[in-house]
């Protein structure tokens, strides 16, 4: 391999805002790098979380990308006669840190930057992306407001909207069913609350809600209220160490037993909190090892072994910059158009990047979990196809 992989560490912000207003662009794929007859570097720019909250996400994510590039470019690191010069810089899950290193990274020649584990992150890079005209290729952040941000950004994971869709596949056609969705208080659980409300509820079911206190550590009342309610499905939005608690009681309750249970299919190293509880549950998925058997898919377990949820998002990154460069060179906007309704096979199976709001079609999951203690496995149990599972044209918002 050819690629050279630098860690920064960025400077003040000042500096950066200079480096920022000196940028100058790269030159052609004909240019040479000045001193030498090798043909200039593509500088990609990937900023994600190494460390932090979402650290573990963001390790998937590298490792995926890492595979992607060896795949897109069949081992050679390169495009055309051109080297990959990755810089990664952790951005610890905090959009300030990461807006700064997207900064630094443009000022310094890089067209390409890519990342965000943080829909936070994303959604703030985003824009710096629009304002110095580079190319934007969002990770495993899953906010739906990332698709149609503006024409710079892409993004190479799901989003918000495809979980639900997935979620309401459990019921079939959900006019005249009711929904509830038991979530803890706070943003995430009003997301939660929202997007069902939205997605389910648009087609037809009556959505309620069930909702606890994050410091609730006795589940038997939310299960009490649950049951009363007679759902045909229950969408469960939980975070935070009080999960197998939660789980163990809505078992003992009778609630798995009762209705429909529709949870979403975390990493790997979360499957034990759910306990004997788990093997009651429905999960939509987004990624998990053994889920799809292509090409991409041989190729990244080959290189990082047991695959697991956001493996995909870092290895379709590379795919799309590969493509881009191959298309576009250093010209960004050839850049867009190259990757506008560009359908390719990644590691989930047919994708398609939706030109009018850059929305990336995939593969969604229905899947069960089997197992117990520490050792789980997950198997699917129905593949949505990427118009099944396609959320509503967004409007390009710049």
């Amino acid at each position: 391999m050819t690629i050279r992989h630098t860690r920064r560490v960025f400077l003040s912000a000042a500096t950066m805002m200079a480096a920022t207003l000196a940028a100058t662009a790269c030159g052609s794929p004909q240019d040479t790098a000045s001193g030498g007859g090798d043909a200039a570097p593509v500088k990609v720019g990937l900023v994600y979380s190494q460390s932090g909250p979402l650290a573990s996400y963001g390790k998937q994510y590298i490792d995926g990308f890492r595979a992607g590039l060896d795949f897109a470019t069949k081992g050679t690191g390169k495009v055309g006669d051109r080297k990959v010069e990755v810089t990664e810089v952790d951005d610890a899950g905090d959009p300030a840190k990461a807006v700064s290193a997207a900064k630094d990274l443009i000022g310094k020649g890089t067209k390409i930057i890519a990342g965000s584990t943080s829909s936070g992150v994303a959604l703030q890079v985003a824009p710096i992306a629009a304002q110095n005209k580079v190319l934007f290729i969002s990770g495993p952040a899953a906010t739906d407001a990332v698709t149609g941000a503006n024409k710079y950004t892409f993004r190479s994971g799901r989003q918000s909207y495809q979980d639900v869709l997935t979620a309401k596949s459990f019921i079939g056609d959900a006019t005249g069913k009711k929904v509830v969705v038991f979530a803890q208080d706070g943003a995430f659980g009003d997301a939660n609350e929202a997007a069902v409300k939205a997605v389910i509820g648009g087609a037809g079911a009556t959505v309620s809600s069930v909702r606890a206190p994050a410091s609730a550590t006795e589940f038997t009342p939310f299960a009490s209220q649950i049951k009363a309610a007679k759902p045909d499905l229950l969408f469960v939005a939980w975070a935070g160490t009080t999960a197998p608690a939660m789980w163990q009681t809505l078992d003992q309750q009778g609630v798995l037993a009762s209705t429909t249970v529709v949870t979403g299919l975390d990493i790997r190293a979360s499957w034990p909190t759910f306990g004997a509880a788990g093997s009651k549950i429905s999960f939509l998925s987004h990624y998990f090892d053994g889920a799809s058997d292509t090409e991409a898919s041989k190729a990244l377990k080959a290189k990082v072994g047991t695959l697991d949820l956001f493996h995909p998002d870092g290895f379709a990154a590379a795919q799309m910059v590969v493509r881009a460069v191959q298309e576009g060179g250093d010209d960004v906007e050839k850049m867009i158009k190259a990757l506008e309704g560009w359908q390719f096979e990644g590691v989930k199976g047919q994708m398609s990047i939706r030109a009018a709001d850059h929305a990336l079609l995939q593969p969604m999951y229905q899947a069960k979990l089997s197992g117990s203690g520490t050792s789980y496995t997950a198997t699917a149990q129905k593949t949505l196809t990427g118009d099944e599972a396609a959320p509503p044209a967004a409007q390009m918002k710049g």
